[in-house]
This record gives structure tokens, C-alpha cells and sequence, in this order.
């Protein structure tokens, strides 16, 4: 039997000694399992078929040239029924939606039908988070029609409750991410449209034949903010909070506190549009202020095609960073975080430029595949215009061959420059298809992140983490409120060997897809956490003791030392 060595296989509660400044210690989860001895050289695996994933993602009637059609759909790595391994959710197209669980063999099974889970609208992406602080982690669907919330039950079973929450968005929605906008202790939820009326005009290319449009043919959509009520009831405030004023057409969000003031913001990446950056301003309003923050257009002043984001510190500096993707001739682009609320595009001197201009990014992330404690970049891509001439050795059937690319890895040195090691990444880079969602997470309980792949047209792959490891590890995940749902949002700072680490915790980014909501360290040579401090979503700060490495931790809010400055909602 393949063994992937799940997470629940061998965890065990260790009790930490407090920190000589006297805060309480952490629970600690270990894994007891060993990774199988490996004789592929590449740096990621394909475990498709040995996990037994199994999905195609269908387009609908091949041909036809629906707008709808060229954009894919995304994916999520969670832990659904809370056994401490992560479960995987892929969102179709013209078919139903599937629901696999992992078992205790690091296998999968498809659990859709039994889970209660009836998605059959023209999927985009999906977005997790625990809306009703029961502890269970619920699913939005983002669809080309009526969007859908599925809450989760807590017995492996899901529950229809868009109409019983008041959610209604029939425009065309491609994103959406799940975070605690107003500090009280509830998740709130953004979801991100594109364009009104998609298919009202047919498009053509430079021969006159028929081609998938752009968004440059079509009106752009607004955007819908969603107040969470409490009781399971959500209210549309995209107007009173300023969301609704600016339409774009959006395809990438990620939620995260851009000018450290302690209140989570927003950034949207549009296509062929300007980007947004809408900054919280603490009484339900938000401001968009892209512009002037210098992360709306590249350093030419000129508005890139946006498909994913990528968020996290490149250079060690404490502030946040942001990479989008883009399409083929525009190259992908890396905003700096510079100064308060600010940004400059460093994509020529990170390296990041020209080897993404002959290629279409959509799904994207950062993270630190060789634990030398710097995050590095995966891209995945696929064009979104037939190419002149097939690609060669090209996974996909013979319509998707004029549209197949390669995807991209890229290894940081720790000051945001980068190195292409696609050509060392093995089938993950180097056999083309279009691919468009990315999901990741420590799918095998090894501590190191692995990666899920959706394609347009084709198959959902599943790829192992087997990078030569040049440092150690710790992941912390933050869980706050009575029932004990991750804090999204949550800053999480690591000290250790004398180095300081920040991340924070994100579930929807990417391109329409949702990742395992932990903050992940890679620590280099250090052999121990030395201190753990977490700011709180509602601006409550702790301090934590330190902990072995090569350790999941758990910290639960309330359980630490505060530190002295603001402190948030108790819910």
C-alpha cells in the first residue's frame, strides 16, 4: 500500500517548558512518521496516481469559445473533518464539483456524494473559512452564475446555506477570500467579479477565426463585500463601504494587513486594469489607493493583464510583498513592500522579468521549498491564446496543444533575488499544460509544502515536496474563538539562531484557490524556535515560548503572555 506518511499517522502532544522570560508554551505536534526513501532526483513529485486523485476538470463543448471556458477553475487543501490531515476540494467547470478526503494511508476518497455536496454551476474558484466559529471549516464557491456557501457540519456532511446566510451574487465571480475585516471576531468574505454580460459579443484573432475574448471586450464588474451578521446571516455592504464605487475586472484577491496598522486590507489583482489596493480605515470603509501606493500598474505606469497573487516578505525586510502574474508578453511582476503602506516594482532586479514573458501565469505562491528560511516562487501557467503552432511534448489533448506552457520555480538567495530552477523541478516544470489553479500545503505531514494543480481541460495533479532540504522547520498554526477556527490573518514572528521570521496566515490567494491556512518557517541552520509572537485579527498581541523545530505548534489566543499595546475583541 502507498504510504504517504499522513500527519495523523504519528502526532503526539508534547508539553513545552516555558521560555526563561516565564510565557506559557505552546501545544506542540510531532510527527512520528518517516518520509519513504525516494530515488527520484527531481524536486517535486507527481503523486497523482499513487494518492489516487482522479479529476478532469470539463470545460463544457469544446469549440465552442466561451469566455467562461479559458479561465479554469481553482482548488483547496483543507482539513475538512478535523482527523489532522489535509483534504483536497476541486471545483469544476461544466461538471460537478468533487470532495476527496485523505484516509490514513495517505490515499484519497472521493467523499462528494456522502459529504452532501451538490455543486453542478460553472465553477471558478473557492474560498474556506469558518464563518459560524463552530471550529469546522465551510466552502464558498465563486461561480460563473449564483455563487454558493456550503457549511460545514462537522460530521463529514456540508450543508446548502446561500439562501439562509442572504448570499446572492449572480454576476460572474472567479475569487473570494474569507477574513475578519471589522475586528469582531466573525469572518467576513470579499468575492471578487469580473465582467458583466461575458458572452454578449463573439471574438476572433488576427485570422479571422474564432478565439476566446478578453476583458477588454466586456464591461467591468464591482466587486460584493459580505458583512457576516452572526447567526449565519450575511449582509451586502459593498456600497456603505465604499467597495462597490470602483468596478474592475478582478480575478486574484488576498486579504492582509498592507500598512501593519493591526486592520486587514484588501488587494485585488485586475485584468487588463489597474490593480486595487483597498485599505481598511477601521469603521467599515475602505479606500482604494493602488495609485499612489504603486501597486496598481507596472514600472512603466501601464496596467498588466492580473491573474494570481503571491504574498510574503522576499527580502527579509518585516514588510509585506506582492507578486502577480500576467500574460504572455507583459512578464510577471514583483511589488516591494518600501515603506508604510507603499510599494516600488522590483520585478528586473529580483530576476523575475524575462523569463516569464513568453508565458500566461495564473496560479501562483511563495513559500520556502528548501527551508533555507527565504521564501522562493512557484508559477503555474497557460495561455489564454492559441499559439501558432502546437507545443511540444505537451500533456494535454490535441485542442489544449496551441495552449500548453511549462510552469516556473524560482529559488530566492534571501535578498528577493531569485533563480529559474525550473529546468531542475522535474515534470512540474517541464511537461506544458494549461494549468491555472494552485493550492499548497504540507499534504504528508513532512513539514514541508507540497503543491496541487488544476488545469483547464485537464487533469488535477497532486506533487510531493522531495527538494533537498538546507535548513529545518517549524509550522504554526493560530486558532482563536470557542470553537477554535484559524485565525486568517493572523502575523505570526519566529525568532531563531538570531534571525526573525514573519508570515501571515492566508488562505485564499493564488489564482481562485485556497491553501492550508499555517504560517510555515524554514529556519536554516537553527536548531530551535527561541520565541513565537502572534498579532491577534483583532490587534490582540502574545508572546509564546520557544519550541523544538522540525514541530507543528498550536497556539491558541488567550493562552500567552500579552504584549503591552492595543488589544482586541475577546468573541
Amino acid at each position: 500500500m502507498f504510504q504517504l506518511g499522513g500527519l495523523a499517522a504519528g502526532l503526539a502532544l508534547v508539553a513545552v517548558a516555558g521560555c526563561d522570560d516565564g510565557s506559557p508554551g505552546p501545544d506542540v505536534i510531532t510527527d512520528t512518521a518517516v518520509k519513504p526513501v525516494e530515488t527520484d532526483p527531481w524536486h517535486f513529485t507527481e503523486i497523482t496516481d499513487r494518492a489516487g486523485l482522479d479529476m478532469t476538470h470539463d470545460v463544457g463543448v469544446v469549440g465552442d469559445y466561451r469566455f467562461e471556458q479559458i479561465m479554469g477553475a481553482g482548488c483547496a487543501m483543507f482539513d475538512f473533518d478535523g482527523d489532522g490531515r489535509l483534504d483536497i476540494y476541486l471545483v469544476n467547470g461544466a461538471g460537478p464539483d468533487r470532495l476527496y478526503r485523505q484516509m490514513p494511508d495517505g490515499t484519497f476518497t472521493d467523499v462528494t456524494e456522502s459529504s452532501g455536496i451538490h455543486a453542478v454551476e460553472y465553477g471558478m474558484g473557492c474560498a474556506v473559512g469558518d464563518f459560524d466559529n463552530d471550529g469546522h471549516p465551510d466552502i464558498f464557491l465563486a461561480n460563473f452564475g449564483p455563487d454558493q456557501l456550503w457549511r460545514n457540519n462537522g460530521d463529514g456532511t456540508f450543508t446548502d446555506v446561500t439562501a439562509a446566510a442572504g448570499i446572492s451574487n449572480v454576476l460572474w465571480s472567479v475569487s473570494a477570500a474569507f477574513f475578519d475585516y471589522d475586528r469582531d471576531g466573525l469572518l467576513d468574505l470579499y468575492v471578487v467579479n469580473y465582467v458583466l454580460d461575458p458572452n454578449s459579443a463573439g471574438c476572433y484573432d488576427a485570422a479571422g477565426r474564432p478565439e476566446y475574448c478578453g476583458p477588454q471586450n466586456f464591461v467591468p464588474a464591482p466587486d460584493v463585500l459580505w458583512h457576516n451578521d452572526a447567526g449565519g446571516r450575511f449582509r451586502n455592504v459593498s456600497v456603505e463601504s465604499g467597495i462597490a464605487a470602483v468596478p474592475g475586472p478582478g480575478l486574484g484577491v488576498v486579504c492582509a494587513d498592507f500598512n501593519d496598522d493591526g486592520w486587514d486590507d484588501v488587494y485585488v489583482a485586475n485584468d487588463a486594469a489597474g490593480n486595487f489596493l483597498w485599505i481598511n480605515r477601521h469603521d467599515g470603509t475602505f479606500e482604494e489607493t493602488a495609485v499612489p501606493a504603486g501597486c496598481a500598474y507596472n514600472r512603466n505606469g501601464e496596467a498588466e493583464a492580473g491573474m494570481g497573487i503571491a504574498l510574503g516578505d522576499v527580502d527579509g525586510d518585516g514588510r509585506l510583498d506582492l507578486f502577480v502574474t500576467h500574460l504572455q508578453e507583459e512578464t510577471n511582476t514583483l511589488y516591494r513592500g518600501a515603506a508604510y503602506d507603499s510599494f516600488a516594482d522590483a520585478t528586473d532586479r529580483s530576476g523575475l522579468g524575462m523569463s516569464s514573458y513568453t508565458y500566461t501565469g495564473f496560479g501562483t505562491a511563495m513559500l520556502d521549498i528548501d527551508h533555507d528560511g527565504d521564501l522562493d516562487l512557484v508559477v503555474v501557467n497557460g495561455a489564454v491564446k492559441r499559439r501558432s503552432r502546437p507545443v511540444s511534448g505537451a500533456a494535454v489533448g490535441e485542442y489544449w496543444q496551441r495552449y500548453a506552457e511549462p510552469n516556473l520555480l524560482y529559488l530566492n538567495d534571501g535578498s528577493g533575488t531569485f533563480t529559474d530552477e525550473s529546468s531542475r523541478a522535474g515534470p512540474f516544470c517541464t511537461r506544458p499544460e494549461v494549468s491555472r489553479g494552485l493550492a499548497f500545503g504540507d499534504i504528508d505531514g513532512d513539514g514541508d509544502l507540497d503543491l496541487l494543480v488544476t488545469q483547464d481541460g485537464g487533469r488535477a495533479r497532486l506533487f510531493r515536496n522531495d527538494m533537498p532540504k538546507s535548513g529545518r522547520w517549524v509550522i504554526v498554526r493560530a486558532v482563536t474563538g470557542p470553537g477554535g477556527r484559524d485565525a486568517l490573518g493572523a502575523v505570526v514572528t519566529v525568532t531563531a539562531a538570531g534571525r526573525t521570521f514573519r508570515r501571515t496566515i492566508v488562505a485564499a490567494s493564488s489564482y481562485a484557490s485556497s491553501s492550508q491556512p499555517i504560517a510555515h518557517f524554514g529556519l536554516g541552520l537553527a536548531d530551535r524556535v527561541d520565541g513565537i509572537t502572534v498579532r491577534w485579527p483583532d490587534g490582540m498581541e502574545e508572546r509564546f515560548a520557544g519550541v523544538p523545530v522540525d514541530a507543528v505548534v498550536e497556539l491558541h489566543r488567550g493562552t500567552g503572555e500579552a504584549v503591552q499595546g492595543e488589544t482586541g475583541s475577546t468573541r
